[in-house]
């Protein structure tokens, strides 16, 4: 078995948008280094570096010729999360050093609570000490006289910051205002949890803790399933481990922004699926799902569909009912009899169930759900009987899932993977296009525009941040398996943890059953 690996990993969430590689994470600006003459101001990314393992009293040659720092304060005590240890703390941040986002925490005790997020400020620091308190950073000796405020509400962006790349650098990110997006709780909470305590959010890179004090304003408003949790990154020190540990500790209400109230897992995903084997396409191209959950289809019915948008294939132009455009475009296979186990592999397609076409082996013992012959069979309630179910042209590809039979041009799938990006798939104006769920790889809203509806709904592909699809193997007749792996869906937290990967795996006519269905497979937890 050869395997050739043709594409990397791209997250959801996300994108990817928000992988912390580069140094300017969607950060709010200040400007640039003021150049040209000595300014009064340092960057705080300056400040950081002064501390080298003991106390540091701060004047002008030690700030190269400043006298303090300007930046936005991102703490707020308006509504009570930060009365605990933090208590007295103002966090304040800049990105004035090669445009990355620094901030620290200043003492000012019973005076902090008269600063709020979002006051631009200068702080002179001539005569205060940079200290270490707790494993964090912070500025002592400062009174409110050495504030001066320049304006009010500065927006600040969102900062959307993988948890994965928290734990990498804490004390890259310690005291800024993050985001952590589309997170999850791990493990579940039970039906009106509150979200009052310290739980740990996953954002499917990994986990980070959300602190919530009872005495919060919002302490006691119910814990959605997803939302983007924004708030300041504090550090503490474990004495322990010696290790610093972070958590996300939320300023107000609005830092909550709900995504999603409950779960919804899909009761199979794609795995995989030969559509250009070598020899004769017509009736030897299938798809591969791997189950969720047991499924009896007699009890529970679902249908797959897969659509072809070759330049040839008709009806042409936009597909104005979706999924259900029908012809050569799209093809419905409906899934009412036989069974799955949770964990096991199945399949759909062709009536030939061989694994790469004529004079190959035989894998009609495996899960077939739905086969029969397409090229003189129209599909289940719509499709025309073809030779090819998926594009060989260059043009896209891809396969949808659906809970029930009934697929119209507002049903959205629970799971859908493309191929390529051509043909006529989306038009903006009137909206129309192929529907997507949320998956590893696509989301029907994007997630950091909550708050501007034109951009927060995105149900099609190729619409918004949907843009993303696997590649085609550059060599017709190859016989190539496309294998969605790599990828985990857990169903303790009803969330992929780790997104499909596509891997070609070159298949022979001796090719078994076990090449397409390894270790490497998405896996279900």
């Amino acid at each position: 078995m050869k395997k050739i690996i043709y594409s990397a990993l791209i997250l959801l969430s996300v994108a990817f948008m928000w992988s912390g590689c580069k140094d300017n994470d969607f950060l709010n600006g200040f400007g640039n280094y003021e150049g040209g003459q000595i300014s009064t101001s340092i960057p705080i990314f300056d400040v950081r570096q002064l501390y080298k393992g003991t106390d540091v009293t701060l004047d002008k040659d030690r700030m190269f010729g400043g006298i303090g720092i300007s930046g936005v304060i991102i703490s707020d005590y308006t509504e009570n999360n930060f009365t605990d240890d933090l208590k007295g703390l103002v966090f304040i941040q800049d990105n004035k050093r090669l445009n990355s986002l620094r901030g620290i925490a200043i003492n000012l005790g019973a005076d902090a609570n008269k600063w709020v997020s979002g006051d631009s400020v200068f702080v002179n620091l001539e005569g205060a000490v940079l200290t270490k308190a707790n494993g964090r950073l912070q500025l002592n000796n400062v009174s409110n006289s050495n504030i001066t405020k320049k304006m009010s509400n500065k927006p600040i962006a969102t900062n959307g910051v993988l948890a994965a790349n928290i734990l990498l650098d804490p004390t890259r990110y310690e005291s800024t205002l993050v985001s952590i997006v589309e997170g999850t709780y791990n493990p579940l909470l039970a039906p009106g949890t509150t979200l009052s305590g310290e739980k740990t959010l996953n954002d499917g890179s990994d986990n980070v803790a959300l602190k919530v004090l009872p005495t919060a304003a919002f302490a006691n408003l119910a814990a959605p399933f997803s939302a983007n949790y924004t708030g300041v990154l504090v550090n503490t020190l474990n004495t322990t481990t010696g290790k610093l540990v972070s958590h996300v500790r939320p300023r107000m209400t609005t830092d909550v922004e709900e995504l999603s109230a409950t779960s919804s897992v899909p009761d199979f995903v794609i795995t995989g699926w030969n559509n250009d084997p070598a020899g004769t396409d017509s009736n030897n191209e299938y798809v591969q799902f791997r189950a969720t959950r047991d499924i009896n289809f007699a009890v529970t019915p679902f249908s797959v569909v897969t659509t072809n948008n070759a330049t040839a294939s008709t009806p042409l132009g936009y597909p104005t009912t979706g999924w259900a455009l029908g012809g050569i475009r799209t093809y419905k296979f409906n899934l009412t009899t036989g069974s799955v186990k949770k964990g096991d592999f199945f399949y759909v397609g062709g009536s030939k169930k061989l694994i790469n076409s004529t004079s190959s082996t035989s894998i009609a013992s495996a899960n077939w759900i739905r086969s029969f012959d397409i090229s003189t069979t129209g599909g289940d309630g719509f499709g025309t009987a073809t030779a090819n179910l998926l594009a060989n042209s260059g043009n896209a590809y891809g396969v949808a899932v659906f809970k029930g039979t009934t697929v119209n041009v507002s049903s959205v799938p629970i799971d859908v993977l493309f191929v390529a990006t051509g043909g006529t798939l989306y038009q903006a104006s009137p909206a129309l296009g192929y529907n997507i769920g949320k998956t590893d790889w696509y989301n029907p809203v994007n997630p950091l525009e909550k708050k501007n509806p034109a951009k927060f709904s995105q149900p099609f592909y190729r619409q918004g941040t949907n843009t993303k699809a696997f590649a085609y193997w550059p060599t017709s007749d190859a016989g190539m398996w496309n294998q969605f792996g790599g990828g985990v869906f857990d169903t303790v937290l009803g969330k992929w943890t780790k997104a499909r990967t596509q891997t070609f795996i070159l298949l022979s006519k001796t090719s078994t059953l076990a090449e397409i269905e390894g270790a490497d497979a998405t896996q279900i937890k």
